[in-house]
């Protein structure tokens, strides 16, 4: 936190303690509105981007809603759908691994574990592309950059991967739980994305 959003926090006579539940609240908030943008199924990476997007805003402490949340979704819609698609065909590919698993094919389990981990790492470097999307940005340029982050930044990667680690413990506990607790994947991913950034 900047000493410059401490002061205007403190100048409105917000407390710091309230800052970070208003802003956890926006992440569950966030978390609901991307869930619902993920309906159409191959709409899920648009809804992250724009989930990555509102949450930027909030963080800037820039004035943003519903309004802008469904401008920036359309607009990553545009290329996202198209990842959206590639990412089931991918889930489709590990599906058919695991079957082999499961029958007993020689070199099964070794395919099964290499597939897994690719899933993995494919999904956060999703998840890394959505949170630096920009309006007018590619898809494919930013999966191909974020793809390389994934590799580069273990460590902010393994941040994604414990974010995601948590939407997979609450759906577990409580599937409701999963669909606000997305905003916070959103969150994590925003936070890799400006670490690294910086660094």
């Amino acid at each position: 936190m900047t000493e410059a959003h401490t002061g205007t926090r403190a100048a409105r006579g917000e407390s710091p303690l309230a800052g970070k539940f208003a802003l956890f609240a926006e992440c569950l908030l966030t978390g609901m509105w991307i869930a619902l943008a993920s309906l159409p199924l191959v709409t899920y990476p648009a809804a992250f981007a724009a989930g990555s997007r509102h949450l930027g805003r909030q963080l800037a402490h820039e004035r943003g809603g519903l309004r802008e949340f469904t401008a920036d979704f359309r607009s990553a819609l545009r290329g996202g759908w198209l990842v959206g698609l590639a990412g089931w065909a991918a889930l489709a590919v590990v599906w058919v691994d695991v079957r082999a698993i499961r029958a007993g094919l020689p070199g099964g389990e070794l395919v099964g574990a290499v597939g897994v981990l690719a899933l993995i790492a494919a999904v956060v470097a999703g998840l890394r592309a959505a949170a630096s999307w920009r309006p007018g940005a590619s898809w494919w340029s930013l999966c191909v950059q974020a793809g390389r982050r994934t590799v580069l930044d273990p460590a902010g990667s393994f941040l994604i991967v414990g974010g995601l680690a948590v939407v997979v413990c609450s759906a577990w506990f409580s599937a409701p739980l999963a669909l606000p607790v997305l905003g916070a994947v959103a969150a994590a991913a925003v936070a890799v994305e400006e670490r690294h950034r910086h660094h």
